[in-house]
């Protein structure tokens, strides 16, 4: 049942998830459920090249993203897909996906999901970074710390100048970490020199 007490938004996305944890595994295309587990894992090496495969990924997958990221934030962001005229989850997500796969540019997949969407940019950053790992990067505070800037960045209106300031953001990640090779690491490194320095102080100062 994906009704009661929940709104429609949540009821949705519930029923997303009952549905694909309830379907019957078939020689064609037989679940998983252990890459769920570590759900990074599932991003990067069955949704990427599902979408890169297909052009498109549905409410599932994409919300495997937005949990990946911001889960506190996902009853917010299907509310916001619902009202752009969808009728439920599944259209809004391949109809988005679908029009980031055809931008021509990774300039238009970001403005596609910002100003058509109205998607945020930590958000709009982790979408792209999984469908696009070699393009771009997770806009994440944590990084912004290590670097000492940029945190104010997630707050630019103008698209344009957004987007050349987070062309720096990437620029700046990628000479932050000479010795890492591959670009998806480099934004893992700095979250976790962020992550050990913060546990770090707070073991030192009792978590008070």
């Amino acid at each position: 049942m994906c009704s009661g007490y929940l709104s429609t938004s949540e009821a949705g996305i519930l029923c997303l998830t009952t549905n694909f944890l309830t379907m019957k595994p078939n020689t064609t295309n037989e679940i998983d459920y252990v890459k769920l587990y570590g759900l990074e894992d599932y991003l990067f090496d069955v949704v990427r090249p599902r979408f890169q495969q297909e052009g498109s990924i549905g409410a599932f997958d994409f919300f495997c993203i937005v949990i990946w990221k911001a889960n506190r934030a996902k009853s917010n962001i299907a509310r916001r897909m619902i009202k752009k005229g969808y009728n439920n989850l599944e259209d809004a997500c391949y109809t988005l996906t679908d029009q980031i796969y055809k931008a021509p540019s990774p300039e238009e997949k970001m403005k596609v999901m910002m100003k058509e969407w109205g998607f945020l940019l930590p958000t709009t950053s982790a979408v792209l970074t999984v469908l696009y790992p070699d393009q771009f990067t997770v806009y994440d505070v944590r990084v912004c710390e290590v670097l000492g800037k940029y945190n104010n960045l997630k707050n630019f209106t103008n698209f344009e100048r957004l987007w050349q300031t987070y062309q720096d953001f990437i620029s700046d990640v990628k000479r932050a970490t000479p010795g890492i090779t591959k670009f998806r690491d480099k934004d893992r490194y700095l979250w976790g020199k962020s992550f050990h320095e913060q546990l770090k102080n707070d073991i030192k100062k009792q978590f008070s």
